[in-house]
This record gives structure tokens, C-alpha cells and sequence, in this order.
């Protein structure tokens, strides 16, 4: 899967594969850790390879932070006032944003699930929309800025 998704970005024209990164990294799972690597890889300059990872997967989680936002506006407005019992996801979201706080989640918590869906569970379990967000950027930012790097490192170190 991962040399396909190199193949989809050296397929593009030079001036072009940052595109290519941009949308890989917005795949759940690949995100910008593994996007910048790729980029990197594929022959896009590190600097440029990172930005469009940590841009691609920040857009594609925001927008996914917006609908659970407006889903949970949603339900809360047509909901009964009667406290419904959270599925053990969200119990488990719950517990670990009590714990660790929104930074904490957003920040270590892709190294279990993509901020994908960290991001929108955090918000569906009450947490504010901005600083999951703000958070969120600032760990796919650090991710993508640390792999992309040791790619950067690991591939000049062997050519």
C-alpha cells in the first residue's frame, strides 16, 4: 500500500506532487507522519513534503471536527433532557481526555487512532471544538515535522 501511494505522488508532474502528499496524508492512518515520509521518498523537497502532509491531514480533520460538532449540536437540540449512558468508545475518550486533557489526546493520541477520529470523538464527548483543533494541528504538526525529518535524515544518509 505504501509504494502505491509513493507511485500515486512520483505519478503526478514535479511541480505537482505536494498535491499528491497533500492528499494522502489526509487518509486516516497515513496522516502526516506517514505523508511527509512519503513525500519525502517520492523526491518532494522535506520542507515542502511536511507542510502539504501536516496541511492535508489538518484539513481533512477539521472538516471531520466540523460535522461532529454539528452533529452533536444536532442531537443535543432534539434530545430529551434525560442522561443517555456513553458507549464504551466514548466512556474510554472520556476517561483519557479527563486524564491527559485535550493536549495530552491530541497530541500522543495518534499513535493509537488517526486524529480523524480522536479528533471528532474528543469533540462528541463535550470537549470545545477550537481547542481540539488548536491541538490537534499541534500534534499533526510535530508528527509529521518529526517523521518527515528522520525520512529527510534516513534517506539522504543512504543515497
Amino acid at each position: 500500500m505504501l509504494e502505491s501511494l509513493r507511485d500515486f505522488t512520483q505519478s503526478m508532474p514535479e511541480a505537482l506532487q505536494w498535491v499528491g502528499v497533500m492528499l494522502i496524508s489526509a487518509i486516516p492512518f497515513v496522516e502526516s507522519i506517514l505523508g511527509s515520509a512519503l513525500g519525502v521518498v517520492a523526491g518532494v523537497p522535506v520542507v515542502v513534503a511536511i507542510a502539504a502532509a501536516v496541511v492535508g491531514n489538518a484539513l481533512s480533520m477539521a472538516l471531520v471536527v466540523q460535522i461532529a460538532h454539528l452533529t452533536r449540536s444536532r442531537v443535543r437540540r432534539g434530545a430529551s433532557q434525560e442522561h443517555k449512558e456513553l458507549s464504551p468508545r466514548r466512556q474510554r475518550i472520556l476517561r483519557l481526555s479527563e486524564r491527559f486533557g485535550v493536549p495530552g489526546v491530541s497530541l500522543f493520541g495518534q499513535w493509537v487512532l488517526p486524529s480523524q477520529l480522536t479528533a471528532p470523538l474528543l469533540v462528541s464527548v463535550g470537549a470545545s471544538r477550537g481547542w481540539v483543533i488548536l491541538w490537534q494541528v499541534a500534534g499533526i504538526t510535530l508528527w509529521g515535522v518529526v517523521f518527515g525529518t528522520l525520512a529527510h535524515l534516513g534517506y539522504t544518509a543512504v543515497a
